[in-house]
């Protein structure tokens, strides 16, 4: 399995958090993993549901820096999507311009497509 901050830090850049969801592939180690890192984010917000909340958002946003392969197969193990293109399942992979338009526009993919 997959540890979540193994030298126990009290802070983590987002590299620190993020950067093993490329390498987990089982389904059980992602979601121990997530339920580990949401419980680390909890000690900074008011709930769990903010945590998990925000914790959806970074692995999601954060998948979006790999290939679409991987994206679509983090957000399918970490139950999750990205926060501003959607998952991959249910919108596809967006064009540069539609990329480049949620960028601009503040929107979200599927606004930008309407």
């Amino acid at each position: 399995m997959t540890k979540f901050n193994p030298s126990n830090k009290e802070s983590l850049n987002y590299g620190e958090a993020l950067d093993p969801i490329f390498k987990i592939t089982d389904k059980e180690d992602a979601m121990q993993y997530k339920k580990a890192y949401i419980l680390f984010t909890r000690k900074f917000v008011e709930s769990e549901a903010k945590a998990e909340e925000i914790v959806n958002a970074n692995i999601g946003y954060y998948a979006g820096y790999g290939s679409n392969k991987d994206r679509s197969r983090i957000e399918e193990l970490f139950e999750c999507s990205h926060p501003v293109f959607g998952s991959v399942k249910k919108n596809g992979v967006p064009t540069g311009k539609e990329a480049f338009e949620c960028g601009k526009s503040g929107q979200t993919l599927e606004s930008v497509r309407k």
